[in-house]
């Protein structure tokens, strides 16, 4: 086998230390990639596929792309799931004796990518590190981009784990062999959160590795950090730190806290309650239009706008926290002038969280701290609003901590130029007046005639050689040159350097110290320049507490201010609270369908859910509005423990620790599981962890199987969730099986609703008003006239109806469950009377006006006559 060039053999070298990442290696001007890389990168980019000679009988395929442009592709290799090891050239290749030294100096993967255009700016960038041992696991999470980290523990169960991983939108995960073999959960994950697993050696996962990197990281002990006593969470963020480590290659001071969080402290949310509320997302197109968050979100920042969706995510559930938020939020919706003005300054603010992150990893250029110092500007003034406006506890935090970093603002002001170039190796960065030797050189470089000139005149003087001139050569540099008449005259000091035919030149101390700052200025200007912005990046990253807690104020105040804008926009209501006991909501509206929706009128409903009422049952037909009106309840109850005020005209609401949604279906290919057993499974979860301080959102629970199992699990779920020995939770059930209403009369809190809906003929109207009592109708033959089925569809669909009926087809009576006799009591009535009696029967008197009823009460009439 042909030996491979010096070049190929290192390499060789460097891309056998990151196999699993594709390698970008550092030739001159562009990163080039060899061999399966250079295959794998020319087809997922599109590059075109060359060869390279490297020693061997056949050149090696490869692919290229410019130094300059390389983080555009780096990103659509992310998209794609690869990861991306950089390797540069760590030595100045005109000063290198033979091969130019290379090594990695940064991995970029999904969760650790720092410098992309890729990552939203409203949404936090997860990394997670899991470590399961036996029934239990610790979760770790960490954004590099801004240094927010979190950690917890949860039972091994994968609705527990897939909550709190696509509570923070989880990018990537690495976890220990143990979990990594748990197959169904992994793909569970990629199935659900689209995010790659990676098991990392399991010798990052134990207890005395975590313990000191723990104090590497925050020169603190694991107890000092709060997690003596969370071993797992405490060797889950070990393995994390490692990860960091690992790709980042560089301190990261910026993580300088890390938050424990229980079960307890944040409301419960699963995946599926997630989606079907559509909080940050909807279900369909994945899209924030048309989500909760798409409607709260009127923030002047991306700090703001994530600490919304982080607020979304995660409820709170202690009702002095959520009074605090809402206080201030009433604060802010009060006063018009300290909103408008708060707004106003924070539209200038920056990303000052990423910003930051950049400038502790080392990707940020000029215009990136630049952009920093003009987001400190408006820092003073705003810390002014809020003292003088304010007076909640909340915002008395907010000002204890609050820094205006006038120091920080004032050195990036006086040392960053106004418009610096994108590199930080070519000069232009530093503004003049700042330092004194980047002047002279700057000064040096268009002003070096005007030095020369003066100089020449000053020995001109000082000699008396009139003719006396300055030069330069490459050879002996500048030079002053002195004719053969007037050599008399040159004075001691200067230095012969050439004899010419006609004179001599000479040299002076003076003139060659103008010669090297003239022709090395360019150099050292650079160099200079370049080692006064790293300085000025130290200084902010010696800030970089200070600079991180002071951006969380500004973020809080923008979503604060956020909430009141929308509340006012939008007639919100500041909600009261109480410990649990009831939910009580006069004229909700869906706060979502009524922004979409804004040239229909919203018809609001009032809701009451108690310990005498705990469990409504809904009926009615299809598009009358029944899903809308519960996911509309469940909104609601989030708003208001996120701080919020709410679409209603009062609200009381009963601190909720867990919402679970059981809305519509589908089958789960990826699993091999049908609508019906996806179904049951989301029940199963919800009956074996609700607690009797829960919400549940139940839509059409049992319709995926035959009529009478689907009505006997409905009827034991109700049964299950009212009885209060065993649940007893709050619960909105809707169902089309019209025999769950009479459970009215045989369970202690079930209560009946419906939604109002208005026949005429065989046209119908929903008037989305939730009433008291149970649906007579199903309407669906109605319903799906409104869809635009067929007339004579519709017409056989009326024949076969009135058959069934009049056959009791598929009835049964669920009057008493336990008694199997059937009443054999003899009717009085004539059929014709018994068909009156029906018709009145069916008549729902809340939709009639007096001249309809004036009107069925003469065709009765008429028809007895």
């Amino acid at each position: 086998m042909a030996k491979l060039s010096p070049m190929m053999e290192q390499y060789f070298t460097i891309k056998e230390q990151y196999s699993d990442a594709i390698l970008f290696f550092r030739l001159g001007d562009f990163y080039e990639m060899f061999y399966d890389d250079a295959v794998t990168a020319s087809r997922e980019l599109e590059l075109t596929l060359t060869g390279k000679d490297c020693g061997q009988e056949e050149r090696a395929p490869m692919c290229g792309v410019p130094f300059h442009a390389a983080d555009q592709y780096i990103d659509r290799l992310i998209e794609k799931g690869y990861k991306v090891a950089i390797c540069e050239q760590t030595e100045d290749p005109s000063k290198a004796k033979g091969l130019v030294r290379r090594d990695v100096i940064r991995v970029v993967t999904a969760g650790t990518v720092t410098n992309s255009k890729t990552i939203d700016e409203k949404t936090n960038n997860y990394l997670c590190s899991v470590y399961k041992s036996g029934d239990y696991v610790g979760l770790a999470f960490v954004d590099v981009t801004t240094g927010d980290l979190y950690v917890t523990e949860c039972d091994y169960d994968v609705n527990s784990v897939l909550s709190d991983l696509s509570a923070y939108n989880t990018k990537e995960i690495v976890c220990n062999t143990e979990f990594g073999e748990c197959k169904d959960i992994i793909n569970e994950i990629s199935a659900k959160l689209y995010c790659n697993t990676e098991v990392l050696t399991d010798k990052y996962y134990n207890e005395t590795f975590a313990k000191d990197i723990v104090i590497a990281q925050f020169k603190k002990t694991a107890d000092d950090l709060g997690l003596g006593g969370n071993l797992l969470a405490l060797i889950a963020l070990g393995g994390l730190l490692q990860y960091l480590n690992l790709t980042q290659m560089c301190a990261l001071p910026h993580i300088n806290k890390v938050e424990y969080y229980s079960s307890g402290k944040y409301m419960e949310l699963d995946f599926a309650t997630r989606r079907n509320l559509e909080l940050v997302s909807t279900m369909r197109e994945n899209k924030r239009r048309g989500s909760l968050l798409w409607v709260l979100d009127d923030t002047k920042t991306s700090m703001g706008a994530r600490l919304i969706r982080n607020w979304i995510e995660k409820p709170l559930i202690n009702c002095a926290i959520i009074n605090k938020r809402l206080d201030a939020v009433s604060e802010s919706v009060a006063d018009n002038y300290f909103r408008n003005e708060v707004r106003e300054q924070l539209y200038n603010v920056y990303d000052i969280e990423r910003l930051l992150g950049k400038i502790v990893t080392g990707s940020a250029n000029a215009r990136d701290v630049l952009a920093l110092g003009n987001s400190l500007k408006p820092l003073p003034e705003i810390y002014k609003l809020i003292k003088y406006h304010t007076k909640g506890n909340l915002y008395n935090e907010i000002i204890g901590s609050f820094d205006t970093l006038e120091d920080i603002c004032d050195v990036i002001s006086r040392g960053i130029s106004e418009e610096p170039p994108i590199t930080i190796t070519e000069g232009g960065i530093i503004k003049k007046g700042f330092n004194e030797d980047v002047d002279m050189y700057r000064d040096a470089m268009t002003k070096g005639k005007e030095w020369l000139l003066k100089i020449e005149n000053s020995e001109k003087e000082a000699t008396g050689i009139k003719n006396l001139k300055i030069g330069f050569n490459k050879v002996f540099g500048y030079y002053i040159e002195v004719s053969k008449s007037n050599l008399h005259l040159v004075p001691e000091t200067y230095i012969r350097k050439q004899t010419l035919a006609n004179g001599e030149r000479y040299i002076t101390g003076e003139l060659k110290e103008i010669e090297d700052k003239i022709l090395s200025a360019e150099e050292r200007i650079c160099k200079l320049e370049y080692s006064i912005f790293c300085d000025i990046k130290d200084l902010i990253i010696e800030a970089n507490e200070r600079i991180k807690t002071t951006a969380r104020c500004l973020a809080t105040v923008d979503a604060i201010c956020s909430f009141a804008e929308v509340a006012v926009k939008n007639n919100y209501v500041k909600p009261l609270t109480n410990s649990g006991e009831y939910i009580r909501i006069t004229e909700g509206r869906h706060p979502v369908v009524e922004n979409i929706s804004k040239s229909t009128l919203f018809v609001p409903n009032d809701t009451v859910l108690s310990s005498v009422e705990r469990v409504a049952i809904i009926t009615g037909p299809n598009m009358s509005g029944k899903s809308t009106y519960m996911r509309q309840v469940a909104l609601i109850t989030l708003m208001a423990q996120i701080g919020s005020f709410v679409p209603a005209k009062s609200a009381d609401i009963g601190i909720v620790d867990k919402i679970f949604t059981r809305v519509g279906a589908s089958d789960d290919l990826a699993s091999g599981q049908s609508t019906f057993m996806v179904e049951m499974n989301e029940v199963a979860n919800i009956l074996n962890t609700a607690t009797k301080n829960s919400l549940l959102i139940l839509d059409e629970i049992g319709r995926g199987t035959s009529t009478y199992d689907g009505l006997a699990i409905a009827w034991a779920v109700v049964e299950y969730i009212a009885n209060v020995k065993k649940l007893g939770a709050k619960t909105l059930f809707a169902t089309h099986y019209h025999e769950l209403t009479q459970l009215e009369e045989k369970l202690e809190g079930v209560c009946n609703y419906c939604i109002a809906v208005k026949k005429r003929g065989d046209d119908i109207t929903f008037l989305r008003k939730i009433i008291k009592g149970g649906a007579d109708d199903s309407f669906g033959v109605e319903v799906a006239k409104l869809a635009g089925i067929k007339p004579e569809v519709i017409k056989r669909a009326k024949e076969i109806v009135t058959t069934l009926e009049k056959n009791n087809i598929n009835a049964s009576d669920f009057m008493d469950i336990k008694e199997t006799e059937e009443d054999n009591q003899l009717s009085f009535l004539s059929n014709q009377q018994e068909t009156i009696v029906k018709e009145l029967k069916d008549i729902d008197i809340s939709t009639l006006t007096p001249i309809e009823a004036l009107n069925i009460l003469n065709e009765l009439k008429n028809k007895l006559l």
